[in-house]
């Protein structure tokens, strides 16, 4: 089985407990204002067309559709697309390598993600590959943390075997101990105006709520730059 094989089984097989968790009735709300108010604030006027790599259950590609934004979510783990898909919004959910994503270029106006860049096999290659599928000036926003700073097999994780050592090897942020590593991904690649912004919104309510099994309370970054 391939490296991005098993990080595919290993989100399928936690679709519906990771999907039910992100649906917490009493969050929902809150969640809901908040992601609003950062992808409002993080993309181009609405409508714009968007692509949401690595959607998994389509939480972001909701929220972006909800804004106003014409939305195309996609997910290589087919588990994480029946429950988006399950919903019935008016996004596009598609298979598809976040790595590299099966579109012309010149196809969006942005390319978003959350919590994707750290179980990314090759960053570098995908933001190129995202800024090829760009208009001219658009936008590449992402939202992540450094989640693993003592590494995958720390202590208390729940990754079990399908990230094993050949998984954890093959994913250069997953143990980043610092957040600028994505945002020097962003510039290396040719983004212009790559700021990094802490999210104190959903620190927040994630003190206030708690967060899932096997993680700590974590500051969320919005990395944001632009195509020249």
């Amino acid at each position: 089985m391939s490296v991005q094989e098993r990080i595919n089984s290993y989100w399928t097989e936690r679709a519906p407990s990771y999907d039910d968790y992100q649906q917490r009735p009493d969050r929902l709300d809150a969640d809901r204002e908040a992601w609003g108010a950062i992808w409002a604030a993080a993309l181009p006027a609405a409508p714009a067309d968007v692509l949401d790599v690595g959607t998994g259950s389509g939480q972001v590609a909701r929220t972006l559709a909800r804004l106003g934004h014409r939305v195309t979510g996609i997910d290589l783990a087919e588990g994480m697309l029946a429950r988006a898909r399950a919903y019935g919004d008016d996004v596009l959910f598609a298979t598809g390598d976040a790595v590299e994503p099966p579109f012309p270029p010149g196809r969006f106006d942005a390319v978003v993600s959350r919590y994707v860049m750290w179980t990314l096999r090759e960053p570098a290659l995908a933001v190129a590959n995202w800024i090829r599928l760009l208009r001219p000036g658009g936008t590449i926003a992402v939202v992540d943390s450094t989640w693993f700073p003592e590494g995958l097999d720390a202590p208390g994780g729940t990754f079990g075997h399908w990230y094993d050592a050949s998984v954890r090897n093959a994913l250069p942020l997953a143990a980043a101990a610092s957040i600028q590593r994505t945002a020097d991904v962003f510039t290396a690649a040719g983004l212009t105006d790559v700021l990094v912004t802490p999210l104190p919104t959903i620190l927040a309510l994630d003190r206030e709520f708690g967060v899932a099994p096997g993680h700590a309370v974590r500051t969320q970054y919005l990395i944001r730059g632009a195509a020249r």
